[in-house]
């Protein structure tokens, strides 16, 4: 791209899972980890790798919540993804034996597959076995990517008392930091929660810029805007560009030439079929055909460029000058959800320099001069009616009645009990239950009735852990305490760095 630009371009990819590990493995739990390890994490960083190869710098801002990085860098996680890798590679042997005589797509699947993970495998034996953050590392070192952080276990910020929020949020900007080497300046405020005046805890925890959703700034998302009165940035999702490829109700990958994510072959547990169609059932689909679904990644692509470029070109004629266009996705949409998705990624981020466009970070953005007026926000969420009834309605007000309680029950605990100038393990784990039972990704689940017993479950499981140690400590039963916390620690064990003593009252973090 050698001439002027007609706007800018900034992908911002929010990858997150809850804390999955020693929570089951199959059909809810562990299982959802290694899978988007294998078909979005994994393929995402060899994409960065060859493009750091080629000299590009300002890719796209990778959004990496704290929860997530933890299980990615734990020993028990690297064990049992290698694990499973293996067994990855077994069951697409046995679907190559199963579908010897078959279909010739079938066939070439299970070739395809086996390949894969073989690859896969090999490649996290060689570069993965210490962990995501060694990895990771030097693309946010050398301006590969723009690295944002969050709060620790990805709470939904508004419905926590202040002083947890704060304590949350200065806790996964410290364990990125402790990972990476240096705290984010940009978070992914988790599900793009905001409740007006959380900019000022923000800016006191070093929190330059974050992510709202389009609406929240009425659809004109063409400039970062500052919050308020603060120096903190934030932009907004352009929905009109996100919506093409992922929207409520419709988006690329329900295409019928794409692999669907529904259909299993049970005896192995591969994916052998394409969408084909809307209501077909699984039993009627069409074996996965990957030089269709190529074409289809290619029409796809074409079609994503030719909008961010249209988009543009109407808001240099609105506004007289080059505008921005920020889309924002889930990682693993990229690879898990849909299978092609890594493939249409790299054609974008191909095709739009080509187009005249400027593809860049959140930071580049802004260093491109793309800042707009101050913006007073309202509540606001990229959920359902872009308000907080996901995570605040009816179908989830016991999970927020239990959490406003469960929150007071640790507040007024750590308070009255944690005296000590040393560190507690009890007190410790305490928060560290608590933290995880306010995890946003249960309301979510309950709401969309996806895997709803086992969010409910997990809630309820961390709720009653943190309130059985509460009682604990107020009892003055430390020995108890001590050995509760210590079982817990062993599944629970995250974020080792976590002092209770920072929610103190007074303790100012």
């Amino acid at each position: 791209m050698s001439a002027e630009p007609i706007g800018s371009f900034s992908l911002v990819l929010h990858s997150h899972l809850p804390w999955l590990s020693h929570h089951g493995v199959w059909p809810v739990g562990e299982e959802w980890l290694y899978q988007a390890w294998a078909h979005s994490y994994q393929p995402l960083l060899r994409m960065l790798d060859r493009f750091a190869a080629e000299g590009r710098r300002d890719v796209l801002t990778l959004g990496v919540t704290p929860v997530l990085a933890a299980q990615l860098d734990d020993p028990y996680s690297l064990r049992a993804y290698h694990h499973w890798l293996g067994s990855w590679l077994n069951r697409a042997h046995f679907a190559g034996a199963q579908w010897r005589h078959g279909d010739p797509l079938l066939r070439e699947l299970a070739a395809a597959e086996h390949r894969q993970a073989s690859d896969t495998l090999a490649e996290f034996e060689s570069r993965w076995r210490h962990g995501f953050s060694p990895v990771l590392r030097p693309l946010a070192d050398n301006g590969i990517i723009e690295l944002l952080g969050g709060p620790a276990t990805h709470p939904f910020q508004p419905l926590l008392d202040p002083r947890l929020r704060d304590f949350a949020l200065r806790l996964g900007l410290a364990d990125t930091a402790s990972r990476i080497g240096r705290a984010p300046e940009g978070i992914w405020a988790p599900e793009c929660g905001y409740a007006p005046g959380m900019e000022t805890g923000y800016a006191a925890a070093g929190v330059r810029r974050f992510l709202v959703d389009g609406p929240a700034l009425h659809g004109d998302t063409a400039a970062a805007r500052p919050v308020g009165s603060s120096e903190v940035i934030c932009f907004g999702r352009d929905l009109e560009v996100t919506y093409r490829v992922w929207s409520p109700k419709a988006g690329y990958p329900g295409d019928p030439a794409y692999r669907d994510f529904h259909t299993y072959d049970h005896p192995s547990g591969l994916k052998p079929s394409r969408v084909t169609g809307k209501h077909v059932p699984p039993e009627q689909k069409r074996p996965y055909d990957p030089e269709l679904a190529a074409t289809a990644v290619a029409r796809h692509a074409a079609d994503f460029v030719d909008t961010v470029v249209r988009r543009l070109t109407e808001l240099a004629a609105r506004d007289g000058k080059p505008g921005l266009v920020v889309a924002a996705y889930d990682t693993e949409l990229f690879g898990h959800w849909w299978h092609e998705g890594p493939a249409w990624l790299e054609a974008v981020l191909r095709a739009l320099p080509e187009a005249g466009v400027r593809v860049t970070t959140l930071r580049g953005a802004l260093d491109a001069g793309h800042l707009g007026t101050p913006v007073d926000l309202p509540a606001s969420s990229w959920g359902s009616g872009k308000d907080w009834r996901v995570w605040d309605g009816e179908q989830v007000a016991d999970l927020v009645t239990d959490g406003a309680d469960l929150q007071r029950r640790v507040l007024s605990t750590v308070d009255s009990s944690l005296t000590g100038t040393t560190r507690d393990l009890a007190f410790d784990q305490l928060v560290r239950e608590a933290l995880l039972s306010l995890s946003s990704d249960w309301a979510f689940m309950v709401t969309k009735d996806s895997a709803a017993d086992y969010a409910r479950r997990r809630a309820k499981i961390h709720g009653g852990h943190a309130h059985e140690l509460a009682r604990l400590l107020a009892e003055g039963d430390r020995r108890r305490a001590l050995r509760l916390a210590a079982e817990l620690r062993a599944p629970d064990g995250l974020f080792g760095q976590l002092d209770a003593r920072g929610l103190r009252a007074g303790s100012g973090g």
